[in-house]
């Protein structure tokens, strides 16, 4: 008999081990301008001005910077139960996580070590936040809105992709190789290009957190802002517009290396007969439509994950490797109603 899947809503928070508090929350809070909800014990909740929930990223001090966990929240309590159902069906390690035992704010949740490898958290219920969309007078920084993505490093880019097919999500946009192989794929709930997308290379390992603004001007101004301090050697690549998803782009890196994208301009997919959009591994426009290349830190560097009892996860290495794919103008992007592997 098949389990059935929690209905997944959208990605939601992200918990990041950070080795110095005071050096993450100058990079999150006073150059990037999250908003602080609540400051605990080696632990800052931060949320975006567009974001009622409690938080959307988590920074946790801790003796090594990692992935803690990433978060998605489900439609109702029940899909709590169906999550642990789920994963304990696919025999993977499951912890329930009471209210007041987990993240501040955040109900009764479960926590699993799913079949890549990485801790995710399945939770309905959220403290709620104070409406910030138009106190301009408390938007700063990058005018980050809310959370948008992750993007995670796995070897194995088909797995990834079936196994959150079995979650329910769906498949915006795929890079494939010749043989219609997968080296990437992005893949939502909410009616946006992505919650989660894969990044082929050894893992599991976490490659960024994407952050929408809600204009490229925003992005722009906070490469401007970085330099202007001199601290321009945490941008890492961009400002740029990606082929994938469209996005206007810049990536920056915290004081622990976790990877960050700001982020703007993608689309919706919420219809229902909506096509997955193909690009071909030899189109130079997938990663950046202007065809800048991509720095070799980009597709070698990630955050390592920790497991449930927070020990650092071993990585696995990838058999496709995107970044030594030579490149041509003949290989341009197609639709079609689903991926290769599907």
């Amino acid at each position: 008999m098949t389990v059935p899947p929690p209905d997944v809503v959208r990605s939601a928070y992200a918990q990041l081990a950070v080795t110095d508090l005071a050096a993450a929350r100058w990079f999150w809070v006073d150059m990037l301008g999250l908003h602080v909800q609540h400051a605990g014990d080696r632990t800052l909740y931060l949320r975006g001005t567009d974001e009622l929930t409690h938080h959307s990223l988590v920074l946790r001090e801790g003796p090594v910077a990692a992935l803690d966990h990433l978060a998605y929240r489900v439609r109702t309590a029940a899909d709590v139960d169906r999550a642990e159902a789920f994963f304990r069906a696919l025999g993977r390690p499951v912890r329930r996580v009471p209210a007041g035992a987990g993240a501040h704010g955040v109900g009764d949740a479960v926590r699993v070590l799913d079949p890549l490898g990485f801790p995710v958290e399945f939770f309905h219920e959220i403290a709620r936040g104070e409406r910030l969309i138009q106190r301009y007078d408390l938007h700063r920084g990058a005018h980050i809105a809310r959370l948008d993505h992750f993007n995670i490093c796995t070897p194995d880019i088909s797995a990834a992709y079936d196994h959150y097919r079995s979650l329910g999500f769906g498949c915006s946009e795929t890079i494939e190789g010749d043989g219609h192989e997968l080296y990437a794929a992005w893949m939502y709930r909410k009616q946006t290009v992505h919650d989660v997308a894969f990044t082929g290379g050894a893992g599991p390992r976490l490659h960024h957190v994407g952050m929408a603004t809600h204009e490229s001007h925003q992005v722009l101004r906070t490469a401007d802002v970085f330099g202007s301090l001199g601290k321009e050697h945490h941008i890492e690549r961009g400002p740029g517009r990606h082929g994938v998803s469209n996005a206007f782009y810049v990536y920056l890196r915290d004081p622990d290396g976790h990877r960050v994208e700001l982020y703007t301009s993608d689309y919706y997919t919420g219809d229902p007969d909506h096509e997955t959009f193909r690009w071909n591994v030899r189109d130079d426009r997938r990663r950046d439509f202007w065809g800048n290349a991509v720095i070799e830190s980009w597709y070698k560097e990630a955050s390592p994950v920790l497991d449930l009892d927070g020990a650092v996860q071993p990585v696995a290495e990838a058999a496709l490797d995107e970044s030594a794919v030579r490149v041509g103008a003949d290989g341009l992007g197609t639709s079609a109603e689903a991926p290769a592997g599907s």
